[in-house]
């Protein structure tokens, strides 16, 4: 896919450079310009050496000319999101020039690739959605240590995958969250057997919480997930630092299969 963006990135440069068609962005002299996206920023291409830039937050870019450039005539500046492509002209301005510049629907284009998928913006408002759904009937629920963990609900939307989770801590010890791992595991281990265990990485959790003194639930998203009937997905909650609080949530496939849609309105 990256390899796409950046012929589409060049195509696209090469049609409109040297023309007036690209609106024009003064870079002052002596201080940076940031660039705010709305989307997380996936590809940059900056056509002269003479500037640098970097993403210092996901849907921020900044730039700046470098201290060693004694002459400047004008360069182009490529941005991606997850749907969108910008192209900017770049002039040399003066310290007065705007130091921000926000990419307006008015200067972006669409950015189809054959498979487009829901966006970072688009799974936040899913999500949002779903979390206000009830956590009565679990589909899945396992207790030990004084804490409780549960798969309130299961979504699916295209090739996404939704798991609403939910833990409660019934001690009085605050709870630190070190990480939940998702790993496809055989069900069954003997001492024979070779272990083989396949994690998955979310695309999208809704929240990010370090810590829970009660309650704490999230969403999490994935792409659409297959395995075999003697496999299970394990979802396992661990404490830091080392705890013997770890709980674990087996899900087995039958019951991604009786995934809700997630409803459209």
């Amino acid at each position: 896919m990256r390899k796409i963006i950046m012929m589409l990135a060049m195509l696209l440069a090469h049609t409109v450079y040297g023309q007036n068609t690209l609106p024009q962005i003064a870079l002052p002299l002596h201080s940076t310009a940031h660039f705010i996206s709305p989307q997380p920023v996936k590809y940059v291409d900056i056509s002269s050496k003479d500037i640098i830039g970097d993403l210092p937050v996901p849907n921020i870019l900044r730039l700046k000319f470098r201290d060693t450039v004694s002459s400047f005539k004008d360069a182009v500046v490529t941005i991606t999101g997850e749907d969108f492509i910008a192209q900017y002209r770049i002039v040399a301005g003066t310290d007065e020039s705007p130091a921000m510049i926000e990419i307006g629907p008015e200067n972006c284009r669409p950015l189809d690739i054959t498979s487009p998928g829901l966006t970072q913006d688009q799974l936040r408002k899913i999500c949002l959605g779903l979390i206000t759904s009830s956590e009565k009937h679990p589909v899945k629920k396992v207790s030990d240590l004084g804490m409780t963990a549960q798969v309130n609900r299961l979504y699916t939307l295209g090739d996404y995958m939704f798991i609403d989770l939910g833990f409660r801590n019934r001690t009085r010890i605050k709870y630190d969250i070190a990480g939940i791992r998702f790993s496809i595991d055989d069900k069954k281990v003997t001492k024979a057997s070779n272990v083989q265990s396949i994690e998955i990485k979310p695309l999208y959790r809704l929240m990010s919480t370090p810590s829970f003194a009660t309650r704490y639930r999230n969403i999490l998203v994935f792409r659409k997930m297959t395995f075999p009937d003697n496999k299970v997905l394990n979802i396992e909650l661990s404490e830091q630092p080392v705890s013997g609080r770890v709980i674990t949530i087996p899900v087995s496939y039958k019951k991604l299969l009786q995934a809700d849609i997630v409803p459209v309105e």
